[in-house]
């Protein structure tokens, strides 16, 4: 199975299957999980400082010797000190978020890397491609964290018929019909971030992963889009504070101050009513914590099923 996707190809894995770079959980020991399990393990640099992410570029290579690659937030300060560091440690590939990796791909053309970065819109996806981008992932708003607008089952088609280059489907996606549902769509792979939160290889603190499990259908709400950049939540004591300063059209330097290191006090600290938990609109369907390759065997196991119940559908 996969031996001719495309992804799989250009990448050297063994399943089509990204891993979300998810801000201080997706770390090495998540990341390298992912990547000896047959998918592509993805370090999340968020604003990590650069000698940080070279530590965890390390272990990573330590703990497996599969590809991997390292997700990119533009918006960091210090982005270009982690992309010469992603340049030195020879990383085959990256993802990007929040802004167009344009500047620095001459550089990282040049050591082989292949560049994939998030996209939210269809005049992202082709500015991007044409920047020379290897492949995109079209995200949509169904996903955890920062989002766009646009749903998945709108946005993946058009993507996938506006580039020419593989596209990745990302957003609420989370087991085998999921998968299925994207490469009907036209997407080559998929990426998955909420699911892999709920992985025994993820080192969010067990208070993250509780309120995960208990959440429901409803149970995320959308902050910070009078920003610029609305995050998807699970609702809480931080989140309503945030909406109401919302509402009163609080400055935004005030609501700045109130995000500010939250989502950490989530995830590290365990402070899951005044922390950011971010997850996606599919943590109302995940009711188990799980070996990262038991999540992935699960997915790719369970797809000649989810084949073959499409195919009696259309009998």
């Amino acid at each position: 199975m996969f031996e001719n996707n495309a992804i799989c190809k250009l990448l050297g894995i063994k399943y089509p299957i990204f891993q979300g770079g998810m801000a201080w959980i997706g770390t090495a020991e998540l990341a390298s999980a992912v990547s000896n399990a047959g998918g592509l393990g993805i370090i999340g640099a968020g604003h990590m400082p650069p000698d940080v992410l070279r530590a965890e570029i390390q272990k990573c290579k330590g703990w497996t010797d599969k590809p991997f690659g390292v997700n990119i937030m533009l918006m960091s300060p210090f982005v270009k000190e982690v992309m010469q560091v992603v340049i030195d440690e020879r990383v085959k590939v990256i993802t990007t978020g929040a802004g167009n990796p344009g500047e620095y791909m001459p550089a990282l053309k040049e050591i082989g890397t292949k560049v994939i970065p998030v996209v939210a819109s269809v005049a992202l996806a082709k500015r991007l491609v044409r920047a020379g981008a290897d492949a995109v992932i079209a995200e949509g708003t169904e996903s955890g964290g920062h989002i766009g607008e646009i749903t998945t089952m709108a946005l993946l088609p058009q993507v996938v018929d506006a580039v020419e280059v593989p596209v990745i489907g990302a957003g609420g996606i989370g087991d085998s019909r999921g998968m299925a549902a994207a490469f009907a769509l036209g997407a080559q792979a998929v990426q998955m971030g909420s699911r892999f939160v709920l992985s025994e290889e993820c080192i969010a603190h067990e208070n993250y992963k509780k309120m995960v499990l208990k959440a429901k259908d409803r149970s995320t709400v959308v902050t910070g889009r009078s920003l610029g950049h609305p995050a998807r939540v699970l609702a809480n004591k931080l989140s309503r504070k945030y909406e109401e300063m919302e509402a009163a059209q609080a400055p935004a330097e005030e609501l700045e101050k109130l995000g500010a290191g939250s989502l950490h006090r989530a995830t590290h600290e365990g402070d899951v009513e005044n922390g950011s938990v971010m997850i996606g609109e599919i943590s109302g369907m995940l009711s188990d914590i799980k070996p990262v390759k038991t999540i992935i065997e699960d997915m790719v196991n369970g797809l000649p099923q989810v084949i073959t119940s499409i195919e009696d559908t259309c009998k």
